[in-house]
């Protein structure tokens, strides 16, 4: 049986193959080949809880819009019925049955209400801004399972190969030990090699089910349909302005952050106008002394202001102040993020090509310490350790094409131009 590394040899075949094919790879088919398809991540999503908690949080500010913009005051009826008993000193007792009746109404000021409109339409742009935020945030966590489930996988197939190999070469060296023509030594360190691999397998593995299960559980439907070759990661075009400009405009996080600052702006000058209290007008109507007099009056009511509104005024322009400085810290925080992701993008575009260089390199001395060894230079155990830094070069090679892709994918849907059904 032939020592050569077979499995090596393949691998280096495949990285060639897909470095040749990079200028061929149109950047949307890069990421579509190694991304679940675009109907089944729309179905998932639509059917996902964060949409539906989101859809009820819009309806629940525009009812509160409803409100608001209808105002806080209603008509009240007041009935009041009573019996009058007169004691005149020279006649006998009298009684009169009496009533009286009265609606009224308090009447928000000039400007009150325009104030209102205005305070339910901020929030319900913030109410949006937040769902937008919601499902925003699941298409990130579905991204980011997703190729954590492609690493484990392809840490899962990298460790099977390695493992039929050594296997291979194991079960060699016990029938040539049998014939006497290899070291029991040899043998032993094979199968050490081989015992070792299958348990890296076998943890390989579990952490592929675990993160399997994951996206099974929290995507139910999502077809899990791994790719059959990775393709290179596409080239990147645009300057870092352009792009930061197209993150931070389709952010989420931050127009819900302005959303609430424009609101507690609204809310502090509608505490500034509470200052002044709305007057309560009434029509009041009675029959007295069992009709001999009979009552029609139209009156106005005023509370006086005290020290509890000049407070609440004062509360609601602070925590305006207090969520502008938030909206601030927010899209500081949101333009880092922005940069570093781009930062991430460009670093990994020049990493990965040099860990698969690097993992070329390794599977041709692999490949030449397997040759030497064949010929009588060098030992099995220099083999088996060269095997073993090929591998995991190999490893480091597709993880690192794979964060690359991940990178690309993560800007896209950030900028709205991958998964793009948030509206």
């Amino acid at each position: 049986m032939s020592r050569h590394f077979h499995p090596l040899l393949f691998a280096l075949f495949t990285l060639s193959t897909v470095a040749a094919t990079a200028s061929a790879d149109p950047a949307p088919a890069a990421l579509h080949a190694v991304l679940p398809p675009a109907a089944a991540v729309a179905r998932v999503l639509r059917e996902h809880p964060a949409q539906a908690a989101g859809e009820l949080a819009i309806a629940a500010s525009a009812a509160e819009r409803r409100r608001l913009e209808a105002g806080p005051h209603e008509w009240t009826l007041r009935l009041l019925g009573q019996q009058r008993r007169s004691l005149p000193l020279a006649a006998p007792e009298q009684r009169f049955n009496e009533w009286n009746g009265a609606i009224e109404r308090a009447l928000r000021l000039p400007g009150k209400a325009a104030l209102d409109s205005e305070l339910g339409a901020a929030g319900e742009a913030a109410a949006r801004s937040a769902a937008g935020e919601l499902g925003h945030t699941t298409r990130r966590e579905l991204l980011a399972r997703w190729f954590d489930w492609l690493r484990e996988h392809a840490a899962e197939q990298q460790w099977a190969g390695q493992t039929t190999s050594l296997g291979q070469q194991a079960a060699s060296l016990r029938r040539r030990e049998q014939l006497g023509d290899a070291a029991r030594s040899e043998r032993v360190q094979a199968e050490a090699a081989h015992a070792q691999a299958e348990a890296q397998l076998a943890q390989a593995r579990q952490r592929r089910l675990s993160a399997e299960q994951q996206l099974q559980r929290r995507y139910p439907g999502l077809p899990l349909d791994p790719p059959t070759r990775l393709s290179p990661p596409p080239a990147w075009t645009g300057n870092d302005d352009e792009w930061l400009a197209a993150l931070l405009a389709h952010n989420h996080e931050l127009a819900l952050a302005n959303a609430e600052a424009q609101r507690a702006a609204v809310t502090a000058e509608r505490s500034r106008r509470e200052r002044s209290p709305d007057p309560t007008i009434g029509l009041q109507i009675g029959r007295e002394r069992g009709g001999e007099e009979r009552l029609a009056a139209v009156y106005l009511s005023l509370p006086l202001p005290g020290a509890a509104r000049s407070a609440a005024a004062d509360a609601s322009q602070a925590l305006a102040a207090a969520a502008e400085r938030q909206r601030e810290a927010v899209r500081r925080r949101v333009e880092a993020d922005a940069a570093s992701l781009l930062q991430a993008l460009r670093l990994s575009n020049e990493h990965w090509p040099a860990s698969q260089r690097a993992a070329e390199r390794q599977q041709q001395a692999a490949a030449m310490s397997e040759r030497a060894w064949q010929l009588g230079e060098g030992s099995l155990g220099e083999v088996l350790h060269a095997r073993r830094l090929a591998n995991e070069a190999t490893l480091a090679a597709r993880l690192a094409q794979l964060d690359a892709l991940e990178k690309h994918a993560q800007v896209l849907l950030d900028a709205h131009r991958l998964w793009d059904d948030e509206d």
